[in-house]
């Protein structure tokens, strides 16, 4: 890395398919993963780039977008953050998040795996927006998910689960 303070330091990030990007060291420590590594392993050698085999090249990309525009965020409370789950995802959030479902899926994962939370909400409530008014047999169809239940093994779940049911 080079010297100075972190704003001006950049850190290598290895894809898995072996893609490497220079990031600020202010945008990559949004990922509590990649911030541990630099804090905990010095990672100090210039040459030499974190791996992160569990992120392809293209997710990387939006991962490093997604932390350059929220990288001066402040940090939610845990109360913020609970009220934020409700309000819509708008402006350069909800373009960030439209794309196709496989990769709103790898984003999701990728999210995780690099521990940015922020970024893990955002994903997480794009898929529950879709799924949100729908029936089973909906979601079923718009994630192409078999229906592996015997006639008899839904109408039990059905049971069991009226409770939870909208009923107007």
């Amino acid at each position: 890395m080079a010297e100075g303070g972190d704003d001006d330091r950049i850190v290598k990030l290895r894809s898995s398919d072996e893609r490497d990007f220079e990031v600020p060291v202010s945008v990559a420590k949004m990922s509590v993963t990649i911030k541990n590594m630099l804090e905990d392993l010095g990672w100090e050698d210039d040459d030499m780039p974190i791996p992160l085999p569990n992120v392809t090249g293209a997710i990387l990309e939006k991962v490093i977008a997604y932390c350059t525009q929220h990288k001066d965020d402040p940090v939610l409370t845990e109360e913020q953050a609970l009220e934020k789950r409700t309000e819509e995802i708008t402006g350069w959030d909800a373009d960030f998040t439209k794309v196709d479902q496989g990769t709103l899926f790898e984003m999701i994962l990728a999210a995780n795996f690099l521990d940015i939370k922020p970024m893990l909400d955002l994903t997480c409530k794009t898929v529950a927006n879709m799924i949100k008014g729908k029936t089973a047999e909906e979601i079923r169809l718009h994630f192409n998910i078999a229906n592996d239940f015997t006639p008899q093994e839904e109408e039990q779940v059905r049971r069991e689960n009226e409770w939870c049911e909208d009923r107007h």
